[in-house]
């Protein structure tokens, strides 16, 4: 299952739906500054207890910066799963692929591992070797200049990515509803309601209101655990290329890594949706995040062997 046959699934995951991001003031000069500033605050100024739910989503948005920039760290296995419906809601057929990312030469690179819980074939497995061996030398042999505008670019794709959710603060108003214990931890119930009259500055964030969230906001360093959220009314994207109907839902649960950052563990996806305007999905996509490790400067890059990965 490639990643182009997602679309309207990819377009919520990239675009920061899934995950909360940086306050609506004017972000670091740079994504060092973020890492440290964001970083030293944590370690050195904790800061007091609060019940006030528009302060809690405050502090869960700065602490999302921190995990935002230790996540690009990380190397992880990503499997991904289609459930295609029928008219009742049933499952009609179901796909399956799993894919290894990787840091190579500061970006990741994704490669399949396997297909419907199953070993590559020789000759897929081939394929997915070559095209790494490919990129590496091409990263492995960029002058200096070629790779600092790889990075930039790569940078820059990530806040894009990203930027629209920085106005999440203004878009709606937030509600203590109760706490949680999720994994052991306890947590803020938290829900978001659209502000009237609020207008998105980005093309992205006018969706905002036609999206109804709950947040579970841990209690012990304020990164969100998990995120529900409804589409409440029909949204377009693109020049009338798709159309996600009224009633698609998404779940994202996130863990917390070698006890320092906080990353997706697993998205549920609900799509009703219609694609250019003539073909029709209905599917419940599930999306599992595992086997993550922080990656070094000196880890040695190799193909990977592939077998049934669950």
């Amino acid at each position: 299952m490639q990643r182009k046959a997602l679309p309207l699934a990819v377009l919520l995951l990239i675009a920061g739906v899934l995950a909360l991001a940086q306050d609506a003031s004017p972000p670091p000069t740079s994504s060092a500054q973020a890492h440290t500033t964001t970083a030293a605050d944590k370690r050195e100024e904790p800061q007091p207890s609060t019940s006030d739910p528009q302060e809690i989503m405050r502090r869960a948005v700065q602490k999302d910066i921190f995990n935002w920039e230790e996540a690009k760290d990380y190397t992880y296995l990503e499997r991904s799963q289609e459930d295609a419906l029928d008219g009742n809601g049933q499952v009609k057929s179901s796909k399956s692929e799993t894919n290894e990312i990787l840091v190579l030469y500061g970006e990741p690179f994704e490669r399949m591992v396997a297909k419907d819980d199953k070993p590559l074939s020789e000759k897929e497995k081939k394929k997915q070797d070559e095209e790494f061996e490919k990129e590496t030398r091409k990263r492995e042999n960029e002058t200096p200049e070629e790779r600092q505008k790889r990075l930039r670019k790569y940078e820059k794709e990530r806040e894009d990515g990203r930027a629209f959710v920085r106005e999440i603060l203004d878009a709606y108003t937030f509600t203590l509803t109760g706490t949680e214990v999720l994994n052991g931890r306890a947590t803020w119930v938290i829900d978001g309601t659209p502000r009237p009259g609020f207008e998105g500055k980005r093309r992205e964030s006018k969706i905002l209101p036609k999206i109804k969230p709950r947040f579970w906001i841990d209690q012990q360093d304020y990164s969100w655990t998990k995120l529900r959220a409804e589409f409440t009314d029909t949204v377009s994207f693109g020049w009338v290329v798709a159309r996600l109907h009224k009633g698609s839902q998404f779940e994202v649960q996130q863990v917390r890594v070698n006890d320092e950052v906080w990353l997706p563990q697993r998205i549920d996806i609900k799509l009703d949706a219609r694609v250019a305007l003539l073909k029709s999905i209905n599917e419940n996509v599930h999306v599992t995040y595992r086997d993550y490790r922080k990656f070094r400067t000196d880890t040695k890059i190799s193909v990977a062997e592939s077998g049934a990965v669950q």
